[in-house]
């Protein structure tokens, strides 16, 4: 019997996997790491130490410890991807077709890493059951409704026309926070929302009327706020500079993988380990990083006309308390007031009584809103009965 959804997110070294019943109540989840290499499988019950030394080897050990669990391809009613870029024509979820998948190869040079990965699990699943639907969700999607001021960089048309131009990503992060705040919350959605995901990777993104008119990052997702190993901001002067002096590749390893809260600090990208640490330079990592978050939030505010809310996602934004009351000390000007017995406890509601402002924690589910995305579109296309 056909009962079940399978969400897969393959990252660089990562392949995270979410199995969902047909009501989209959770059944099992598990992730492949460090790939390309000594990595670890834990799948449900199965966690072991194995030598995978790509994507494809991973996928084939998942696979195999699914069927160990009695969870087989026959037995799936569908696949959902995560995929990082959808470039200016994937705005939304599609069912994957030949031509859905050449859409998502042409954005390849927008996300070179990503998006090939992504193609590598899409790939498998075909070959190994060419008739299951499977889906696609974008990172980029939700942000779509941005307005052209608000995407176009300062060049001429024929550089827009190559598709150089601010996407923006966390979608999925974003559009679970749209969906799951009102019913945390007990009230509609925040007219003017300044959501804000922080981990590794950390974006804002201002939410008006439910959808995206502003975001930190752009063309790539090294721009906007400092990150756990990404620099954020910085002038493109400096990084030509640094592309002469140092070369292409370093330089591309630097503003990717060294820079951030790695760079800052000389000890880690982790967040926890910094607020462990007693050194100067992780706190002026930490600093750095509340900083940029509080100095951007005014730029995304500026966008909407305002703010009636704040929201707070993903690992860093869901867990790390100190860091939530830095950024909302730092945007007491709007007149929100964060309740520390509140926040120490992790929300979801932050502030008091009196403030101004809402503030939130909304916890991260985007397996979920990639499986409701697949499992909408069956629905849509006749293949599956309403829930």
């Amino acid at each position: 019997m056909k009962d079940a959804i399978l969400v897969l997110n393959a990252g660089s070294s990562s392949i995270k996997l979410t199995l969902f019943d047909m009501d989209l109540t959770e059944r099992l989840s598990g992730a492949v790491d460090a790939i390309g290499g000594a990595a670890r499988l834990r799948i449900g019950s199965d966690t072991r130490l194995l030598d995978i030394p790509d994507h494809v080897t991973a996928l084939e050990e998942i696979f195999a410890s699914l069927a160990q669990q009695g969870v087989t391809i026959d037995t799936l009613r569908a696949v959902g991807h995560r995929v990082v870029h959808g470039g200016s024509r994937l705005t939304g979820p599609q069912r994957l077709t030949s031509e859905i998948r050449a859409e998502i190869e042409a954005c390849v040079p927008l996300a070179p890493l990503h998006n090939r990965l992504n193609l590598v699990a899409i790939d498998m699943v075909g070959e190994l059951a060419p008739q299951l639907p499977q889906f696609a969700s974008f990172d980029t999607a939700f942000h779509a409704t941005n307005p052209e001021l608000a995407t176009r960089y300062a060049l001429p048309a024929d550089h827009a026309a190559r598709g150089v131009r601010r996407y923006g990503f966390h979608g999925l992060s974003y559009s679970v926070l749209v969906h799951n705040l009102p019913a945390l919350s007990g009230q509609p959605l925040p007219r003017h929302l300044l959501a804000c995901h922080l981990g590794n990777g950390a974006s804002l993104c201002a939410i008006q009327d439910g959808v995206s008119v502003a975001t930190t990052m752009g063309y790539s997702p090294v721009e906007g706020l400092t990150m756990g190993t990404r620099a954020g901001c910085i002038d493109a002067n400096a990084v030509l500079r640094l592309v002469e002096e140092d070369g292409l590749e370093a330089t591309r390893r630097l503003l990717n993988r060294r820079a951030g809260l790695l760079g800052l600090s000389g000890l880690s990208a982790d967040m926890r380990t910094l607020s462990g640490d007693d050194s100067p330079r992780s706190a002026f990592a930490i600093a750095h990083f509340c900083y940029w978050a509080a100095r951007h939030a005014g730029s995304m505010i500026a966008a909407m006309g305002g703010c009636d809310a704040i929201a707070f996602t993903g690992g860093i934004g869901e867990n790390a308390a100190d860091i939530r009351a830095d950024i909302l000390q730092r945007l007491g000007w709007l007149d929100v007031r964060i309740d520390p017995v509140l926040n120490v406890g992790g929300g979801p509601r932050l502030h008091t009584e009196d403030s101004q402002l809402t503030a939130w924690v909304v916890a991260a589910d985007e397996e979920r809103e990639i499986a409701r995305d697949a499992l909408r579109l069956l629905q849509g296309a006749g293949d599956e009965p309403a829930a």
